[in-house]
């Protein structure tokens, strides 16, 4: 049975996750009541497909929205890889966001684009170039959401994918940055990744004592985009809205446990994560990226500033070794600046 609530506050929480295989049959309802409200019966194959939540989890990733202060399933999104049989726009550097549905009574509360925010997050940790979508035309609500997220319409895919339908679309892009032309991509690691990218933090003579707990914080690493399996570097950066230690503060994203394998050094794996990290909190909506440069040596603070970090001297204090852990940051500017 579908739940339903009158229209609540503006100040719903709303969380959104990935979809647990006993919710499937949940969150096919939900589907396909999500868009019946807005739509005529749907076609029978497209219902296969509404219905079809196993599948759209295989292929990428099912979302779910819940309310935080009830934990109601009320609402949906799917993001899908390119090589699979669910996604029909995404180019094979792309990923594609299909089937976003919410519950009509919790409409016009941020469901909709905290799930399209999470999605932006999950396909950025794929390597994928940018996230795309399409919806109706008429739709005029939805492309507003879209275009407040970052999203930009391509009328000249839609000319294409528009050729031989008979409903015609809008299709929309999410552009994650470049995927890079030298072969390496950054992602985030997979459980089964983090004991290699614990040993490169040791050939890195990293300290790992202050790591944060693995639920609270995300794994980037470097790898070949051709091969996909040699690890080249690492960089560990917070969930959305959290940090990682004391030193970040509000506005500001921390990173942590940068480090390049010694034999891909001077390859410019470690300017290419830190871009990354820049990039990470610019999407977020972030002003400054800031650091520890722990103690002299290694000529890391000259390579901080030949980033555009500066010292923040204001920040330092002493630690428990003696020395100086000299913090660093990289102004971004006001959001939408």
């Amino acid at each position: 049975m579908i739940p339903t609530a009158p229209p609540g506050s503006p100040a719903l929480g709303v969380g959104v996750r990935i979809a647990r295989p006993e919710e499937y049959e949940r969150i096919a309802d939900l589907t396909v009541e999500g868009f019946r409200s807005r739509n005529s019966a749907p076609h029978p194959r497209r219902l296969a497909l509404m219905r079809d939540t196993a599948g759209r989890a295989a292929a990428g990733d099912l979302l779910v929205a819940t309310c935080e202060a009830t934990g109601t399933l009320i609402g949906t999104a799917s993001v899908l890889r390119s090589d699979t049989a669910y996604s029909r726009l995404a180019l094979p550097d792309e990923a594609e966001l299909r089937l976003l549905a919410v519950l009509p009574a919790y409409r016009g509360l941020g469901v909709g684009a905290a799930l399209l925010a999470e999605g932006i997050e999950r396909v950025r940790g794929w390597g994928v170039r940018a996230l795309v979508l399409d919806t109706g035309r008429d739709n005029v609500y939805s492309q507003r959401v879209y275009h407040r997220l970052g999203f930009v319409r391509q009328h000249a895919r839609e000319v294409r994918e528009n050729r031989h339908r008979e409903v015609k679309t809008a299709v929309f892009s999410h552009d994650l940055g470049p995927v890079p032309s030298h072969g390496i991509v950054v992602r985030l690691a997979t459980p089964d990744e983090h004991a290699e990218t614990a040993r490169i933090l040791d050939a890195a003579h990293v300290l790992r004592s202050t790591a944060p707990g693995a639920r609270d914080h995300e794994v980037w690493i470097a790898v070949d985009r051709g091969t996909d399996a040699a690890i080249l570097g690492t960089v560990t950066t917070p969930q959305p809205g959290g940090h990682l230690s004391a030193l970040g503060r509000a506005e500001e994203l921390d990173f942590h446990l940068l480090a390049v394998d010694p034999g891909a050094r001077r390859h410019g794996v470690g300017t290419l994560l830190v871009e990354h990290v820049v990039l990470l909190a610019r999407a977020r909506g972030l002003e400054r990226v800031v650091v520890y440069g722990g103690a002299p040596a290694t000529g890391a603070h000259r390579w901080y500033e030949r980033l555009g970090f500066r010292r923040l001297p204001e920040r330092e204090g002493r630690v428990a070794d003696g020395h100086p852990p000299y913090v660093f940051g990289l102004d971004l500017g006001a959001p939408g600046s």
